[in-house]
């Protein structure tokens, strides 16, 4: 499939549109024209306003271009604050009122998309806040409010000292816009199999991953990027989903992020994929019934055992 390259004043455009590739599993006909997915990819700028202005840019671009549903990083309008040990900072928002939220809603009622966006969400006991994806509705309605799960112990993205975990209970969410059912999940939620498995079963087609990953502090030689990119299309392969991953990049001490946002299919084929290192806007087609014609051909979730699979709730040994 042709990717076209665009390049304005500041922001690369990146398109896989208008001619979908082939779904070779395909029987019959597919039931619904495809769906325009958008992801901007930005670095963090220190100047709030003009850290909006990019990713306002990169909204109008994307809608310019008939996205449906705008996709932003993870903690889209802050720095990630993450890096350092010491724990909660005051970038706790509330939600509906909180600045990423009011955002999100300017500027899905501006364009009249749907756009989705990341944040620190307050909570009420002040303790631990929670790493949570919304997406908001032209109209203002928050669609989808899902918290992060998975919650990543390591040098540099030391999250458990500011996030607690999604509550179990939240399930794994599933909301329609327009003819897709989507997931949104966020970041190290993206390494979990299971987490992907449980979405697809809950009807999701497309899952998104607003995402925060780069270097590695403690092996500065060690490139994860091919890593990650495989491990989400890989259970995109395995779960009959598109994967949308929208990470950031640039340099925020001591992490450098390695961007490469990218939209995949059921396929495994990456439709198309940001740059390392520059602010873009990737624009895909997705021809949702691949899904179907893939689950039909090689029935995942139809042929399991859940009845073998107790050992995947015991702890780690």
């Amino acid at each position: 499939m042709a990717v076209r390259v665009y390049a304005p004043s500041r922001m690369r455009v990146l398109e896989a549109i208008d001619a979908v590739p082939a779904s070779p599993a395909r029987a019959r006909p597919p039931e619904r024209p495809p769906f325009r997915v958008a992801a901007v990819q930005q670095r963090w700028d220190p100047d709030p306003a003009r850290h909006e202005r990019g990713l306002a840019e990169g909204v109008a671009v994307a809608a310019e271009r008939g996205a449906r549903l705008v996709c932003l990083q993870e903690l889209t309008l802050s720095p990630y604050f993450a890096i350092a040990p010491d724990g909660p900072t005051d970038r706790a928002e509330a939600i509906p009122d909180g600045p990423t939220t009011a955002f999100a809603g300017r500027m899905a009622g501006e364009h009249g998309v749907h756009v989705h966006a990341s944040l620190y969400e307050a909570t009420d006991d002040e303790g631990l806040g929670y790493n949570t994806a919304i997406c908001v509705a032209p109209d203002g309605d928050i669609v989808a409010r899902t918290r992060k799960l998975h919650i990543p112990v390591t040098a540099g993205y030391h999250e458990d000292r500011y996030f607690r975990p999604g509550p179990p209970d939240g399930g794994f969410p599933v909301v329609a816009v327009g003819e897709a059912r989507l997931g949104f999940p966020t970041c190290w939620d993206q390494w979990f199999p299971e987490l992907a498995r449980a979405y697809s079963l809950a009807g999701a087609e497309v899952i998104v991953y607003p995402t925060a990953i780069g270097s590695e502090p403690d092996h500065p030689d060690f490139d994860t990027e091919p890593l990650w990119e495989k491990v989400i299309v890989a259970n995109g392969i395995a779960n009959g989903t598109f994967m949308v991953a929208v990470n950031r990049f640039g340099s925020e001490p001591p992490l450098r992020f390695y961007g490469s946002s990218f939209v995949s299919d059921p396929y495994g084929r990456v439709l198309v994929q940001a740059p390392r290192d520059e602010p873009a806007v990737l624009v895909a087609d997705l021809d949702l019934d691949q899904r179907r014609d893939w689950l039909e051909l090689f029935p995942f979730l139809t042929t399991r055992r859940p009845d073998a699979y107790a050992a995947l709730t015991l702890p780690a040994t």
